[in-house]
């Protein structure tokens, strides 16, 4: 990976807080930390690492990969000891930039072979988060040959998802600058998007939904942007075709992948269109589920090697006659109304054809007579008794009965998570 890295020696890495930083001085930045690792960290330490990105966490975490170590990046997040204990990481690189010990034995993960390896968490929306763990030596290995470009790449996912790990691994790979986001607003997106003339924004369906609310693309120069790639949650086709009325001039690719597997390579329909092609031995497809494996798949959780073929992904598929495939919910998202199913994103869809509707979230609440019925929160500027029966109405000429939104909430916002997807927790 050095060798790469210094092939682009003379180009811009990494831009923070107004700051640019040059890919030898990247590399300058990866020696030191490797000197002052030697006398430190063995290279079987599981050593975590607060994943917030900057130009010394970045050159930590590579100094880390080349010392053959396995790096459990921590969410920031109020829970820290509980991700410290699930990582079983002996040592801890404090904000810093200093070891401390932890535990004074590690946790041998025979499956890495003596290779560098990479923890990362679930969720744990529903449950108790869970440490998955990935062949870092594999992943990087997955992203060697990239042809150098000069791009201009936004860092927005976070650096303890994969998508954000992906994202920075490839730009690096491929000699793109990346421009480090210290604010998620759409205003400051904005801002480092004009003011760097980026080029790439990979993203998530909801923070592009903000953008669309706030109108933040109007206070800015956006005709750099050439790429946008979402993924992490299911893109509605009316808010994709909102976007692209707007930004004309700009591709819109889906991504696709999970903790577990990593990210797979796609083929979009078109920027219009939420169809994609994945891989055909990447993936299958039993009781409209979507099973996956890559070569990036996790070896494991920790305490548990993962001994299955196949990942089940818990997306629900539907397929056209090219060979396409649309995600159009979650195993999870579900609603049993008397004993009839239904997709919660089906109503979401049907709902935001309204053009006065500017986001919604369908979910289930309890009901005693059928067990669960239709609820959702809707955003909007409409008086609430007009935006309800708008709905209802449109519902009534869309859906089949038991779909039809029995409680509808008129909402200033729709919360997302710190990950920037809608916060489907149960109610």
């Amino acid at each position: 990976m050095l060798n790469t890295l210094k092939s682009h020696k003379d180009k811009i890495a990494i831009i923070f807080k107004g700051q640019k930083f040059s890919y030898q001085e990247l590399i300058d930045k990866i020696y030191e930390y490797q000197k002052l690792f030697k006398t430190q960290i063995s290279n079987s330490d599981i050593i975590a690492l607060k994943a917030i990105y900057s130009f010394e966490n970045i050159a930590i975490f590579l100094a880390l990969y080349l010392n053959k170590n396995i790096i459990a990046l921590l969410p920031n997040s109020p829970n820290l000891d509980e991700y410290l204990k699930i990582s079983n990481a002996n040592k801890l690189i404090n904000s810093n930039h200093q070891i401390q010990t932890i535990s004074p034995t590690n946790t041998t993960i025979k499956t890495l072979n003596n290779q560098s390896g990479l923890i990362i968490f679930s969720s744990g929306t529903l449950s108790k988060p869970k440490a998955i763990i990935h062949n870092l030596n594999n992943m990087i290995e997955n992203l060697k040959g990239k042809r150098p470009k000069s791009l201009k790449i936004i860092l927005f996912l976070l650096f303890d998802h994969i998508g954000g790990i992906n994202t920075l691994l490839s730009g690096l790979m491929s000699g793109s600058t990346l421009i480090i986001a210290s604010d998620f607003s759409p205003k400051n997106i904005c801002e480092l998007i004009s003011k760097y003339k980026a080029n790439i924004l990979p993203t998530t369906p909801s923070f592009l939904n903000l953008l669309l609310i706030t109108k933040e693309y109007e206070n800015h120069d956006l005709s750099s942007l050439k790429l946008i790639t979402y993924g992490t949650e299911r893109m509605d086709e009316n808010i994709l075709s909102r976007l692209k009325n707007i930004f004309k001039n700009t591709k819109f690719i889906q991504t696709f992948g999970t903790s577990e597997t990593g990210i797979l390579p796609t083929i979009s329909k078109s920027s219009t269109s939420t169809y994609f092609k994945l891989n055909p031995n990447e993936y299958k497809i039993e009781n409209g589920k979507l099973f996956l494996r890559s070569k990036t798949m996790f070896l494991g959780y920790m305490g548990l090697e993962n001994n299955d073929k196949w990942f089940d992904s818990g997306d629900l598929i539907e397929c056209d006659e090219n060979g396409y495939i649309k995600i159009v919910g979650r195993d999870k998202e579900v609603i049993n109304v008397g004993g009839k199913k239904l997709t919660a994103s089906e109503v979401e869809s049907c709902i935001l054809e309204l053009s006065q509707i500017k986001d919604a979230l369908v979910y289930a609440l309890p009901c005693e007579l059928l067990g669960q019925m239709v609820a959702c929160d809707v955003v909007c500027d409409l008086p609430k008794t007009e935006a309800k029966e708008l709905i209802k109405s449109h519902c009534k000429a869309k859906l089949e009965r038991y779909k039809i939104p029995l409680k509808i909430n008129v909402v200033d916002k729709i919360n997302i998570t710190n990950r920037f997807k809608k916060d489907r927790k149960l109610r």
